[in-house]
């Protein structure tokens, strides 16, 4: 018996924008916003492009997440459940939460 996924349930994002550096603010399906850091998923060879500021601010919404010219990218899933952060009037950051 096969089972039915609701697709609604799966997080999706509708909506990114750079907020600085490697920072992405994310809006998913059900509403939620959040900052998110990427600069630690920025390791390995498909994401060394991306070191560059401003090859990383090149990324684009693709299907249900965020991606990047070179074939980048994130699981929805990873950045649905990813810390968001917090940023001060001082702008520094803090971890949310």
């Amino acid at each position: 018996m096969l089972k039915s996924i609701n697709l609604k349930a799966l997080p999706s994002v509708t909506k990114a924008k750079n907020v600085r550096d490697y920072l992405i603010e994310v809006k998913f399906n059900d509403g939620t916003i959040k900052i998110i850091d990427f600069e630690p998923w920025i390791t390995g060879p498909i994401f060394r492009p991306l070191n560059s500021k401003a090859n990383f601010k090149r990324f684009f919404i693709d299907g249900p997440t965020i991606a990047w010219p070179n074939g980048a990218d994130i699981a929805p899933e990873t950045l649905y459940e990813a810390e968001a952060v917090e940023i001060s009037s001082e702008s520094k950051l803090r971890r949310a939460g």
